[in-house]
């Protein structure tokens, strides 16, 4: 486990560099995926290597494709659970382990079109980080550990804005 000064060292040069140079710290993110694959279908290329994406069985799906609002769980549940083993090693609490869930649900009424007033999208989603320690954390660290992972947490506060979807034509060949 790395400990609180460790981390403050290994981060110690980027944040000066971000302090000296702002303009350095907007790092640039890139998801990219395409329709190789037959089916309402769209392989994303992940680190792991490529997930095919296609309907969930709420919509038509067979469930043999991964769910895209699924994915969008296990992201939010990745980020919190980095941002929070961070947040808890800066603060020097004894946490030695930790389960992350992110829960949320989907109206298909509203994703397929039948009811226009229904909300589209996973919502609401909660995530729930439940830390094992070698000592005695008081609910007032648990509460702000809660807090500060929250406010840092990249994917969880990009769900505040929609992103904006383009669609253009290719060049023909």
């Amino acid at each position: 486990m790395t400990s609180a000064a460790e981390l403050k060292a290994l981060q110690a040069s980027v944040k000066q560099r971000y302090r000296d140079d702002p303009a350095a710290a907007v790092t640039a993110l890139r998801g990219a995926g395409s329709f190789a694959d037959p089916g309402i279908t769209c392989t994303v290329r992940t680190f792991a290597g490529p997930v095919r994406a296609g309907l969930h069985r709420a919509t038509g799906g067979d469930g043999a494709d991964a769910c895209s609002g699924d994915m969008l769980l296990e992201a939010v549940a990745a980020c919190a659970g980095v941002t929070c083993r961070s947040v808890a090693t800066a603060m020097g609490l004894p946490v030695t382990g930790a389960e992350v869930e992110a829960a949320g649900s989907f109206d298909a009424t509203g994703t397929l079109g039948i009811d226009r007033t229904a909300e589209v999208g996973v919502s609401p989603i909660t995530v729930t980080i439940t830390v094992t320690t070698s000592a005695a954390v008081d609910d007032a660290a648990l509460v702000k550990l809660g807090e500060l992972t929250e406010r840092y947490c990249v994917v969880g506060q990009s769900l505040r804005h929609p992103p904006t979807i383009r669609v253009v034509s290719a060049p023909a060949s």
